[in-house]
């Protein structure tokens, strides 16, 4: 329904080796070096799917994946994981994808993972099907350099409300959604007219806009719910007053309680002192931004 602009960053990571052979009998998913159960692997198989009929084969496969996550943090390692396999069927399978295809590719495995092919500010465009719906990078003049985002883990419960069932309810009870939808385009641009001037204050204030409307149309659903916990919303105060201090930083937040804050690297002292004094410090990890796929020779 909308495009979207993220930051590939170098904290959280996937490494993936997968090997196609005749002589294996079915497919096999060891994740964290513990084999996966039945299920689990379904869906990885489902992807190998997408990517042996684009080489025309039925050998079966062996995906050996880590995740450089971490343990317990609620955060989604989909993007990362399904970019990394769609880039070890490329070369294992010799499909020899350009950068594009390849997001198209990922994409299949998860949405979210179209995006994670590339480095720095990337944009993923809406659409129905493979064709039209794909990331490309932003050009940025190396203005991420600049900026780290500080991950708040503030809870790794399970959800009341998954992050699923929450799109569809929103999408088709809250009177705020279409509100919502209707901005995107605006925020957009303003996003990448802040990219391409290195306007740190206008990013900030208009991905933590965006933010706040999404989660606003959470609250006009039937029935209403909220991602936000007492801890997620100390963490968004503490982010005002930081500003009012003189401190430049903003936050963002998708389906969860976890808060993510938006600093110059000039700053990011201030920031983890902050927080690792209003929570622990183990709940507190930085990131840069980061390389996009890169083949392990």
């Amino acid at each position: 329904m909308n495009n979207s602009l993220s930051l590939t960053l170098d904290a959280f990571y996937t490494e993936t080796e997968v090997m196609f052979s005749d002589t294996f009998i079915k497919d096999q998913f060891y994740l964290n070096e513990q084999l996966q159960d039945e299920k689990t692997t379904k869906k990885i198989s489902a992807f190998l799917d997408i990517a042996r009929k684009k080489a025309n084969t039925t050998k079966k496969a062996k995906v050996i994946s880590q995740n450089f996550v971490p343990t317990a943090a609620g955060l989604a390692s989909s993007a990362s994981g399904l970019a990394a396999l769609a880039g070890a069927c490329n070369k294992a399978l010799y499909l020899d994808l350009d950068d594009r295809s390849l997001s198209r590719l990922a994409r299949r495995g998860s949405g979210s993972a179209c995006r994670s092919i590339f480095s720095g500010f990337v944009e993923w465009e809406k659409g129905y099907d493979d064709e039209s719906s794909y990331a490309h990078p932003i050009p940025s003049d190396h203005f991420e350099e600049k900026l780290a985002m500080v991950f708040l883990l503030l809870n790794d419960q399970k959800k009341e409300v998954s992050s699923r069932e929450g799109m569809r309810r929103t999408v088709e009870t809250s009177s705020f959604y279409q509100g919502w939808i209707d901005s995107v385009e605006t925020d957009l641009c303003q996003l990448k007219q802040a990219i391409q001037s290195k306007n740190f204050q206008l990013l900030g204030e208009t991905m933590e806009q965006n933010c706040l409307k999404m989660h606003g149309t959470t609250l006009a659903a039937h029935p209403p719910f909220t991602y936000w916990s007492p801890d997620s919303l100390k963490a968004m105060q503490a982010v005002h007053q930081l500003r009012s201090s003189g401190i430049p930083c903003y936050f963002t937040m998708d389906a969860g309680p976890n808060v993510k804050v938006l600093v110059q690297k000039e700053h990011l002292a201030t920031i983890q002192e902050t927080f690792s004094n209003l929570f622990s410090s183990q709940q507190v990890i930085s990131s840069f931004s980061g390389p996009g796929i890169m083949i392990i020779e």
